[in-house]
Order: structure tokens, then sequence, then C-alpha cells
């Protein structure tokens, strides 16, 4: 199929267009100054391909992605680039200014999506027990349990627990409320060891503040951000992990995140209470976790039932 010339006064229209749908995603949904220029990136990608947006049709949309993965642009990324394309079309439909979605019918690349890392509760505990250990050394080392125990009792995302309010945890009550993703509001559990290692904490929060305001943030710092950074928290878990006896590599805030939601589904909570718990917006990001499960449990029959260990020793 021929590519259709794009003249400037198409060029014109289709920024038009781009400029009123980024406004409508930036005035009501709330869209991040990154997620605007990515979109806009993507449609003006599309444009220079299809011409005329007004005019797109469903076969522009596939030979668009065809002539992507050609390029080798992965799965994921051709995936993000039609969702753009979908929002897009759809904000074209209701406004009236087309009458079909030329993204309707078109399939999604299909995503081989990785198992994410975990620890094994055999490791969490390792890990656990290294915090408190060192627990009465320093307010340092108190405020690295107190992190640790969080993170694993709440599964929340290192950016949250960084930027927690420090009015978030006043309260007596086994939770904590969380600003997460998209700006939502969700209640993370806080059992009792967390809740014991965050009151020891709070004796000492005040080394780490600095003088003028006081600050808002559970984890003040005394540099430009105010809150402990992100970096730093990794860099203190990976520390904790050489002292645990586990790899460095396989720690990570996100994974202790991962063994939170890992642990419970291999406990038997539902899928639809752990995705509450994690604050994911689609439940189908939650089903990752039933996977990692079963590939354990898949694992572990292999390593200890007689008959897998013969099937093993047969084609050996």
């Amino acid at each position: 199929m021929s590519k259709p010339r794009k003249s400037g006064a198409s060029a014109s229209g289709n920024l038009a267009l781009i400029e009123s749908f980024l406004d409508m995603m930036s005035a009501e949904r709330g869209a991040s100054a990154n997620t605007l220029v990515a979109y806009k990136h993507d449609l003006l990608g599309f444009a220079q391909h299809s011409g005329d947006l007004r005019c797109a049709t469903r076969e522009h949309v596939r030979a668009y992605l065809t002539k992507l993965s050609r390029h080798g642009l992965k799965a994921s990324s051709q995936s993000r680039k039609l969702s753009a394309l979908r929002r897009f079309y759809s904000f074209l439909y209701s406004e009236g200014i087309r009458s079909d979605d030329p993204c309707g019918a078109v399939d999604a690349p299909k995503l081989s999506r990785p198992l994410p890392k975990i620890l094994s509760a055999n490791d969490v505990v390792k890990l656990v027990e290294a915090a408190r250990a060192n627990a009465d050394e320093s307010a340092d080392a108190i405020r690295l349990a107190c992190m640790v125990e969080m993170l694993y009792a709440s599964g929340l995302r290192v950016t949250e627990l960084v930027t927690l309010p420090l009015a978030a945890v006043r309260t007596r009550e086994r939770f904590v409320l969380v600003r997460g993703k998209g700006n939502k509001e969700r209640l993370a559990p806080l059992g009792g060891p967390a809740r014991a290692a965050l009151d020891a904490y709070l004796a000492v929060r005040d080394e780490y503040v600095r003088e003028g305001p006081a600050s808002k943030f559970l984890f003040p710092s005394r540099g430009r951000q105010g809150h402990l950074t992100r970096r730093r928290c990794h860099q203190m878990l990976k520390a904790l992990a050489v002292k645990a006896g586990i790899d460095p590599k396989k720690l990570s805030p996100h994974v202790l995140r991962h063994a939170f939601a890992t642990h419970l589904v291999e406990g038997g909570a539902d899928l639809r209470s752990v995705q509450t718990l994690l604050g994911h917006a689609d439940i189908a990001t939650t089903q990752i976790y039933t996977h990692v499960a079963r590939e354990r449990l898949k694992r572990t029959v292999e390593s200890a039932h007689p008959l897998a260990r013969k099937s093993r020793a047969r084609r050996a």
C-alpha cells in the first residue's frame, strides 16, 4: 500500500488535532508532562507514516505496527504506541471528528512478560533478622530496620515509602494511607513487627530533621528533596543483603514488593485482595503473581518428588 503524501495543510491539521487531544488528557485525565510528551512523539510518528490523521485506516495502523516490528522495536514499545493511537482515536470519535475507530480491530503485539524477581520466604527472614540484629547500633540501623519491615509488610513501592508523609503513621492503626500511582489512595497493611519497628524509628527520627520548618516526610533528609532518595534506599538494601548472606543483585525495594505479593498468593490470598493491597489499576497486572507461584511450586515438585527425580535420572 502506498503511503499518502502529507501536505502542509494536513501536517498543520494533524498538529491541531494532537494538541487538542493533549489538552484533554492534561485537563480531564491529569496526564503528567512526561506522558504528554510521549503521546505527542508517538502520534507524530504515526502521522509521518500515514499522512492525514483524519483519514487513517485500519490498514494504516497495521502497516505501521508491521514497520515498527521490522525495524526491531520491542513488542512492549509497539503496544505503547498502539495504546496512544487508541486513546487518540477514541477522543476523535467522542468529539465527532471521526465516525469510526481505525484501531478497533487491531490486535496488540503479544508480550512475553518476564516473571518478576522475588525472594524466598527464607531469604526474607534472613534479611529481616539481619536488619533487627543491627537495630540497636545506631539511628541509621533503626531506620533501615523500619524500612525493610514496612516494604515487606505493606508491599509499598519505593517512591511511596520514601515520600510517605509523617501524618500517615501518626495513628495507632495497623495500616497506612498511601498515595500511589495516578494520585490514587489506598490502605496498606502494617503488621505488629512493622508497627514496632516504626515506633522505634519514630523515637530517633529527629536526628534526620534539618533546622528550619518541620519536615512533613516520615523519612526526612537534609538533601535537596527533603526526603530519603530512592537511590539511597537501594544502596542501603544492597549493603544489608551482604550482611544477610544474600546476593545483593537479587535485592531491591521492588523485589520486596514482589515477595510481599507472591507470598500472599502462595498463602492462599485471593487476587482481588492482592490487587487492592498493591494498588494495581488492572487485575491483569496482579495475575503475574499466580504465574510466579506456579513456577515455584513446579520447581519444588521437580526437585523433591521421587518420581520427578527418577525421570531426571533416566534422561541423564
